[in-house]
């Protein structure tokens, strides 16, 4: 499996492109902003040769989906994501309102719900789905068990954790969850979080001062 990153938006959001060697390839947190994000994401995938099979989120915070009307449009993909999000996808423009974001076209309703436990398959991949609320209670990992690769969105950092001061939100929760479904992984597992650099699990469960 092969990862592409694009950073987007003001809050510098980690847009993933996850593909193989059949061309199949799904897009986790398409956080594009601009016309321009859009476009430079659409670009790849055709100079690349890859076709788009699924969108899943990570959870629904709104710098995570500003893409899914665009990926909605070019590819017909409604997001994938925990049943427990989807009341972000409701609030999305009172919620954009409220971080100086006006304006905003309201993102598509969700496609297919995902829980704890289900695999997303593509191409030669697959991709198990690990449930860790409490940066929002949806929150949902990716993880290729192949590949030594999890897909974090905003529940584990490099050196830190996401915030549990949103709606929804509960550390002691987050930190459970971490410590229970994700410290139980390999130590060299790859951490692509939703900001920010990788790490690795055995980084962050050594270094993380959240952990010490």
């Amino acid at each position: 499996m092969k990862i592409k990153v694009f950073t987007n938006n003001p809050w510098q959001e980690n847009t993933i492109v996850l593909y193989d060697e059949t061309g199949e390839a799904v897009v986790i947190d398409c956080g594009c902003f601009s016309k321009e994000e859009g476009q430079r994401l659409k670009s790849f995938l055709a100079e690349n040769q890859l076709t788009p099979v699924a969108l899943l989120n990570t959870h629904l915070h709104i710098d995570h989906i500003f893409g899914n009307n665009f990926m909605l449009d070019e590819f017909g993909l409604s997001a994938r994501a925990h049943e427990a999000d989807s009341f972000w996808v409701e609030d999305a423009e009172r919620y954009a309102a409220m971080l100086g974001v006006k304006g905003i076209t309201p993102p598509p309703a969700l496609g297919e719900y995902l829980k704890d436990g289900d695999v997303v398959k593509f191409g030669h991949s697959e991709l198990k789905v690990i449930h860790v609320p409490g940066h929002s209670p949806g929150g949902l990992c990716f993880y290729s068990e192949k590949d030594r690769l999890l897909i974090a969105g905003d529940v584990l950092f490099q050196g830190s954790i996401g915030r549990a001061d949103l709606p929804g939100g509960d550390m002691n929760q987050l930190l459970n969850g971490i410590r229970e479904k994700l410290f139980v992984l390999p130590d060299d597992v790859r951490v692509v979080p939703g900001h920010g650099g990788f790490s690795t699990i055995g980084e962050e469960k050594r270094m993380n001062p959240f952990f010490q």
